[in-house]
């Protein structure tokens, strides 16, 4: 946490241990809080909360939030399509909706005519006529509402959205101020539902004139020609105002897709996070590999008298490697180093009589690309046979 708190210049004073007295007005002064003198409001309540954040979320982030049930879907799509289906469902169940309305009513007429009636009787037949109805039109409802769901997020399941938030208790006035009067999402918002608004007026002005003829008739049919009349045109109004908000959603779910997006959008600071959670700190890392080394080269003077050669620079580098043809798929270096260090492997290689072959090239690339206890990698394997093949071939052992 301390190294955390260290990066800034403030903090690297207070981190090491300086007496620093922090002036008050100065930092009001650096960060001042604008306030609207007419009524009183600071104007920072208004300013933009993921400034900086400049760089597309990582997958990780867009799974979490996925996980929580942030995702970006448009509900005027569910919402015309549960609209259009249970249209459909109404003009398919029409006559059997009749047939258990008139049912319903033969019943309860019946029961009115009768001298004693039983209120549970009574309670039960509501409760099933009813449930007779509904139950064809809700059932279709909740697979358009479904369906409508899949579509646009597939299948999920989270319970985050539902969880009770007490942090949510008291709001921040100024992030909801913004998010419904100052932001994008809400003129969109606006817009939209004026659009809403003048497609439904248009529509019933339409539907309605042409129908004016037969409207001012309807006085003269029958109870149930009326109704016919009344219902087809609200079913046909209706329909097509489905059929058309449908149409006006999409512009809305890619509008909302581009606001997901950009609500999920990380700092390069946050994502230097991340990367440290899911890979772990480059700086621990490099300080363990360096540790590592340390340690292995602490051995070097117990691993050099074993190995089979040391390449050199001559001066600067020096590898040594071993090769067991029973237990190794390639040649292991066993030692390396630079500089002093070089020197002392060349010192105990040569009061071991361990071969020393002069190649710069191959021991500036060995000492570059492969660590302690590593195996040298193929690109490297026909010079370093070489070198061991002439090295064998000059201490009288089988290559």
């Amino acid at each position: 946490m301390k190294n955390v708190l260290c990066h800034s210049s403030l903090s690297q004073r207070l981190c090491s241990g300086e007496e620093t007295r922090v002036n008050i007005e100065s930092i009001m002064y650096a960060f001042p809080l604008h306030t609207d003198e007419r009524f009183g409001i600071p104007l920072n309540w208004f300013a933009a909360e993921d400034e900086g954040r400049t760089e597309d979320p990582t997958e990780r982030k867009i799974r979490k939030a996925r996980e929580e049930g942030k995702v970006a879907k448009s509900a005027d799509i569910t919402a015309a399509l549960v609209m259009i289906f249970g249209l459909l469902s109404l003009f398919l169940f029409s006559q059997s909706i009749v047939r258990i309305s008139m049912e319903m009513m033969r019943f309860f007429l019946d029961r009115v005519s009768a001298e004693a009636t039983n209120s549970r009787v009574i309670l039960v037949a509501v409760g099933m006529y009813l449930l007779r109805l509904v139950s064809p039109v809700m059932a279709l409802c909740f697979v358009a509402a479904y369906v409508g769901n899949a579509v646009q997020v597939g299948f999920l399941f989270s319970t985050k959205p539902i969880t009770p938030d007490f942090k949510k208790i008291a709001p921040n006035f100024g992030k909801w101020a913004q998010k419904s009067f100052m932001s994008a999402e809400a003129a969109f918002n606006f817009f939209k539902s004026l659009a809403k608004v003048a497609i439904i007026a248009v529509l019933a002005y339409v539907n309605i004139r042409s129908e004016i003829p037969r409207l001012t008739q309807a006085v003269l049919l029958t109870p149930f020609r009326a109704l016919s009349l009344v219902s087809g045109i609200a079913f046909r109004l209706m329909l097509e105002t489905a059929i058309l908000l449908l149409a006006f959603a999409i512009p809305d779910y890619m509008f909302q897709r581009r606001q997901h997006k950009e609500s999920l959008k990380m700092s390069k600071h946050e994502i230097k996070e991340e990367f440290k959670e899911t890979e772990g700190d480059p700086l621990i890392k490099s300080r363990l590999r360096q540790r590592m080394q340390e340690v292995l080269s602490s051995n070097m003077a117990k691993e050099v008298p074993n190995a089979d050669v040391v390449v050199t620079n001559p001066t600067h580098y020096a590898v040594a490697m071993k090769w067991d043809n029973a237990t190794m798929t390639a040649p292991k270096v066993v030692a390396k180093g630079q500089d002093r260090l070089a020197l002392r492997i060349k010192e105990i290689a040569r009061e071991s009589d361990v071969p020393m072959v002069e190649n710069r090239p191959l021991a500036r690339a060995l000492y570059d690309n492969v660590d302690i206890g590593d195996e040298i990698p193929e690109e490297y394997w026909d010079v370093v046979s070489v070198v061991l093949a002439e090295v064998y071939r000059l201490g009288g052992r089988a290559v």
